[in-house]
């Protein structure tokens, strides 16, 4: 089975060594998605993951999928003071079709400001 690596041309190109998604068959890999350089970068964790969801609708849609064909999130965080709110953001954002998902602390992101990063796995 093929293996499909694509950066997509509506967001930022990445700066590392890593690619916006990866296509193995009908599943759709994302790398991790941050609220680095969105209007949101500053703001509360449900506005960076409102910020991060709509870089994922861009990957999907390029990629021949949707939020609705979403399998599976990772979400690291840095804290959990603000969980309620970032639950009622997910709650609101996945609909009727919420995902298996994962959720980590972890100390810090690569800039102090954010306060979560998303992978995602999608069907196609």
């Amino acid at each position: 089975m093929n293996i499909h690596r694509q950066n997509i041309s509506k967001l930022t190109e990445p700066l590392g060594p890593y690619t916006h998604v990866v296509q193995h068959g009908d599943v759709l890999y994302t790398s991790g998605f941050t609220a680095f350089g969105s209007d949101a970068q500053h703001d509360a964790i449900d506005q960076q993951a409102i910020a991060i969801f709509d870089q994922l609708k861009i990957v999907a849609s390029e990629m021949g999928s949707s939020l609705d064909k979403l399998i599976k999130v990772k979400i690291f965080v840095t804290e959990f003071e603000e969980m309620e709110t970032l639950r009622d953001t997910l709650f609101s954002i996945y609909g009727a079709h919420i995902p298996a998902s994962s959720l980590i602390k972890i100390d810090q992101l690569f800039a102090p400001e954010l306060k979560i990063e998303i992978e995602a796995i999608f069907a196609r």
